[in-house]
């Protein structure tokens, strides 16, 4: 997969709510993420005009690794997918605590 269309299969979007296990994240507490072949780390900082949550992933160790920024203000996500899996990763902002759940988009 060229970097390109890494870069493109990175997505955002909402995600309907289940009964996925959601991990509580403080800030600049990494978490892992793993999305088959794509992995990597997601922490979040507080700034003024909201929560600043980082995602850096890559495919396997040789992938060039790509950054993601978002500003979540309270109820915001964010998810985290490929398009050759149906799993996900869902960082969303729940007032003022931040929460990492793996989800499956092929169910919304």
């Amino acid at each position: 997969m060229s970097i390109r269309s890494m870069i493109f299969a990175v997505a955002f979007g909402l995600a309907s709510l289940t009964t996925a296990h959601a991990d509580r994240l403080r800030p600049i507490q990494g978490k892992s993420i793993d999305l088959g072949g794509v992995s990597g780390i997601a922490y979040y900082t507080v700034e003024r005009d909201g929560f600043h949550v980082v995602a850096t992933v890559a495919q396997g160790e040789a992938g060039t690794p790509i950054r993601v920024v978002s500003v979540l203000a309270p109820g915001q996500r964010v998810v985290l997918s490929t398009p050759q899996r149906a799993d996900a990763v869902e960082i969303s902002r729940k007032g003022d605590s931040v929460f990492v759940r793996n989800t499956n988009t092929a169910s919304n």
